[in-house]
């Protein structure tokens, strides 16, 4: 198959496209990179700059860029809003994508109309970005979500691209409840693909004299994936148990030089908010570190997985974070053991040719 994949977010569209070429396909992996992320792409769409000159240069570029994108078998786009551009200059470039080639899906792996609507409801999750119980979460940096997705024009281009595509793969169980409601028929949730890491398994089993805690922090979502309350967390906890634990503190890194730093620690503390493990927290469990954050049981349940249980879930609060990640510390003799379901797990629902399999089987199966 020829396969184009449009846009990325952590790390997701790369990782696929390296298991479809595996597997025989040739595949166009265009995008901007994820911004400071810097993911690896084939075509590079990064915009430099949003002034007037630039913006209509780059107008023109995207244009005969995606003139070019045709004949493919399957598009597959990471997100309505697919290139750093307007919502409302997404719609002419859809109709070009739709027109020229032969199927189009979307991707359901982030921020996004029905992924708002559904968490602001309070009624479909306990707890999410957008809400706690009952109450919706009014922050300055959560507001801004809601007035572009619910309330802009980005929501409504998601509601017809959702519309108008052939399929939406859900990458996440919250994103799959997201979208069932409205586009059951047409919905597939596939887990994330990952590459499993080479680990020495005498360095996972050795014994934690000393635990190392990762958290990487982006300044802007800080507070909007809870990553504010898990620092002052961790930071309670090495004041109380220094002897035994250190923290390590990553900002605004480079995906690769976040891989680097990532390696040779024990604990990454990842999405207070979350049902389940993402990209970040999967990466890191195939190279072996425990995860604390979200582990519900409806994430377990969407994989079948009735076994393993890796992930150290915590409730959205300060002191449930501070108390769990003292547990680890005060039982670290059990870290090999948790290390290693950590790896099973991505090994048994996320190993990356696996998942391109599921791809390709939903793509192959839609719009016959």
């Amino acid at each position: 198959m020829r396969i184009l994949l449009l846009g990325d977010y952590s790390n997701v569209h790369a990782t696929l496209a390296h298991a479809l070429r595996k597997l025989g396909h040739e595949v166009v992996l265009a995008s901007d990179g994820d911004g400071w992320k810097n993911y690896p792409r084939d075509i590079d769409l990064k915009r430099k700059s949003k002034r007037m000159f630039y913006s209509i240069g780059y107008y023109f570029r995207i244009w005969w860029q995606l003139c070019r994108f045709r004949d493919f078998d399957v598009v597959q786009l990471i997100n309505p809003v697919f290139l750093p551009l307007k919502a409302e200059r997404h719609w002419l470039f859809f109709k070009m994508l739709r027109r020229r080639n032969k199927k189009i899906f979307m991707g359901a792996f982030g921020m996004d109309y029905y992924w708002v609507k559904t968490a602001s409801d309070c009624k479909t999750f306990r707890y999410s970005d957008f809400n706690m119980g009952s109450q919706l979460r009014r922050r300055a940096d959560n507001d801004i979500w809601v007035t572009d997705w619910l309330l802009g024009p980005k929501g409504e281009l998601n509601r017809w691209v959702a519309a108008a595509c052939d399929g939406i793969v859900a990458g996440l169980y919250e994103y799959y409840e997201s979208y069932l409601h409205d586009w059951a028929p047409k919905l597939a949730f596939i887990p994330f693909p990952i590459i499993p890491a080479e680990v020495d398994e005498s360095v996972l089993n050795r014994p934690v004299d000393k635990v190392r805690f990762f958290i990487g922090i982006q300044k802007q979502r800080s507070s909007y994936k809870g990553t504010d309350i898990m620092l002052r967390a961790l930071q309670r906890c090495v004041t109380a148990l220094g002897e035994h634990s250190e923290m390590v503190v990553v900002e605004s890194v480079p995906f690769s030089e976040y891989r680097r730093l990532m390696r040779g620690c024990d604990v990454l503390l990842d999405q207070l908010y979350s049902y389940t493990p993402a990209m970040n927290a999967l990466e890191a469990m195939s190279q072996g570190l425990v995860v604390v954050g979200g582990g519900e049981p409806e994430g377990y349940d969407i994989l079948g997985e009735h076994e393993l249980r890796p992930i150290v879930n915590v409730l959205p609060n300060e002191d449930d974070v501070y108390e769990k990640l003292c547990w680890i510390v005060e039982h670290r003799s059990e870290l090999p053991r948790m290390k290693r379901q950590s790896m099973e797990y991505v090994r048994r629902h996320h190993e990356y040719l696996k998942v391109a399999q599921r791809y390709l089987d939903f793509w192959r199966e839609r719009g016959k």
